[in-house]
């Protein structure tokens, strides 16, 4: 008889357990408002349409989830306020199981379908960018990783809201209740913006430049100090090739010699200059500023043809694209002068440090046009610039707009913009009516022009000799992600798209900012031509901006062959 008990007891203490799960699982169910689920179901399913590039399952997975918080939060909100205006439905019992149960078919069908339609998307998105096709299997657990994300959410938003409920009853007795419950959410919300943006930030933002520090004392393989000395870190340097950061060590030490570029384009040919500086090479911007500058006195860059100042990214990073194809273009002519200004990676300089990279970009410029200008007007090389990503939106940030770089620049190539970027934002928005955003066209092309591919540039109007290029693709999030995103659909989402742009791409409040956010996380790791992938095109472009006597269309193709191998 004691053994039959004992069996009944531990058949039972599962059975106990199970539905412990089960009434919690459903008691946190039933605290979401319907009008919420609904709402975010739809944002959830309409996350799963294509976007601008393609998304790993992954990728995926935290879109819907985000999306789906987003919808839940927009339907609370919405529900909230009509209660607010005196609007309180009365359902009946039978009704609301009613709609609980429509929701739930409707959720069991709409899911499903659209996981099925969105790895399909997703293929033809592939297709368009020439990304290779991994295979729709591993979609199926989009459902199970969002579900994840928004348990998370959910999970911290009830921890708030937790916390504001019991400032509130402590503060109610001794304030009125709607006094107290406004100073709570008032002492979370200071709570939260001194996290984000206060010492704990700062201290973090720290601690993590520390560490990347480290790491830049690493050198990438088959990396060697260069021996010519017209490259920073050689012997003859007064830059240690140490100093220079793991970015910096592969820039001086890459890019054709004197030797490989006549060999290349078939012409006589000198030894490109590729003057750089370190983030430890002085205390300010401004030091390392001089540096570089100094750098130029020594391989005396001021006698070359062409002087271009290049604003890097984060670590340092510059496109060799675009560093080669302007050496190639000008037979070595040339001289690029860069620095380093901060050892965190992009991703992280993109979201922690705004700061950093026009300042930079102000200082390397002035401290190279203050020495340029005050040299003999005929006696001076054409002066340039360019700088991809947070190297444009550093690099332009020594300009107050399109006039100040005509007046100050010979003509340079801006790539990949940051949308956030001031002179980007109003040069576009000043753009000639009827030209599209992706697109624009400035006073019918005079000076700056815009391009997602060299054909681009032919706008059957005259082109002065000053020419800046705004190079960008239709398809690169980088250039195209806004917070305005989240209420407000933008100019090319109006206009038609860009050719490698799926035309079922539809703008939806929160859904599409959270798609572009995060197409920018894998948006380099695309074919050239797409994305945020800029590659031997720039070829074309510095072809096209520099007007090298006697350059042809085949010195172009053969420079363009070189940048691809």
């Amino acid at each position: 008889m004691g053994s039959d008990v004992s069996s009944v007891r531990h058949r039972a203490a599962p059975n106990h357990t199970e539905h412990m799960i089960r009434d919690f699982l459903l008691g946190q169910l039933r605290r979401f408002h319907p009008v919420g689920l609904a709402l975010g179901l739809i944002f959830a399913v309409w996350s799963m349409t294509p976007s601008l590039l393609p998304r790993t399952w992954l990728l995926q997975s935290v879109a819907t989830g985000l999306s789906f918080v987003s919808g839940y939060v927009i339907g609370v909100v919405a529900a909230w306020l009509v209660r607010r205006c005196g609007i309180s439905p009365s359902w009946s019992e039978r009704t609301r199981r009613t709609g609980w149960w429509v929701l739930a078919a409707v959720a069991a069908i709409a899911i499903p379908a659209f996981l099925v339609l969105g790895s399909w998307w997703q293929e033809v998105v592939r297709d368009l960018v020439g990304a290779p096709q991994p295979g729709r299997s591993r979609y199926l657990l989009v459902l199970l990783v969002a579900a994840l994300v928004v348990a998370i959410l959910v999970g911290f938003a009830r921890l708030v809201r937790g916390a504001s409920n019991r400032l509130t009853r402590y503060g109610s007795r001794y304030v009125p209740g709607p006094i107290a419950r406004t100073a709570s959410v008032a002492l979370l919300l200071v709570l939260a913006l001194f996290l984000i943006d206060g010492a704990p930030y700062r201290a973090l933002v720290g601690n993590i430049d520390e560490s990347f520090a480290l790491a830049d004392n690493g050198t990438a393989d088959d990396v060697e100090p260069p021996t010519q000395p017209e490259r920073s870190g050689s012997p003859e340097s007064a830059e240690p090739f140490d100093s220079l950061g793991k970015e910096g060590r592969t820039f001086v030490a890459s890019g054709p010699d004197a030797a490989e570029i006549e060999e290349t384009i078939g012409r006589p040919a000198i030894e490109p200059i590729r003057a750089y500086a370190g983030r430890e090479a002085a205390d300010s911007f401004d030091g390392i500023a001089a540096r570089v500058v100094a750098e130029l006195d020594r391989t005396d860059a001021w006698s070359r043809d062409v002087l271009a100042v290049a604003t890097t990214t984060g670590r340092g990073w510059i496109n060799e694209n675009l560093a080669q194809a302007l050496e190639y273009t000008t037979a070595g002519d040339s001289a690029i002068a860069s620095m380093q200004y901060s050892y965190l990676p992009s991703p992280l300089a993109f979201l922690a440090d705004r700061d950093s990279p026009p300042e930079a970009g102000r200082a390397l410029f002035e401290a190279v046009y203050s020495r340029w200008d005050a040299m003999p007007e005929d006696a001076r090389p054409r002066l340039y610039v360019f700088g991809e990503s947070l190297g444009s939106f550093g690099g332009q940030a020594a300009f107050s707009g399109e006039q100040d770089m005509l007046a100050r620049v010979d003509g340079g190539i801006w790539t990949g913009t940051p949308h956030f970027t001031p002179q980007w934002q109003r040069i576009t928005d000043d753009r000639d009516p009827g030209s599209p955003q992706r697109l624009p066209v400035i006073d019918d092309g005079e000076a700056v022009r815009f391009a997602a591919s060299p054909s681009d540039l032919d706008l059957g109007t005259p082109w002065g000799e000053q020419r800046i290029v705004y190079w960008q693709h239709a398809s690169d999030p980088i250039v195209w992600w806004s917070p305005d995103l989240i209420l407000r659909r933008p100019d090319w989402l109006r206009e038609p798209l860009g050719p490698d742009v799926d035309p079922g791409i539809r703008w939806l409040p929160a859904v599409t900012f959270w798609q572009v956010t995060l197409d920018m996380v894998f948006s380099a790791d695309v074919p050239d031509g797409h994305g945020h992938a800029y590659g031997s095109d720039a070829a074309d472009l510095w072809a096209a901006i520099l007007q090298q006597l006697d350059w042809t269309a085949d010195d172009v193709a053969t420079v363009r062959s070189a940048l691809e191998e």
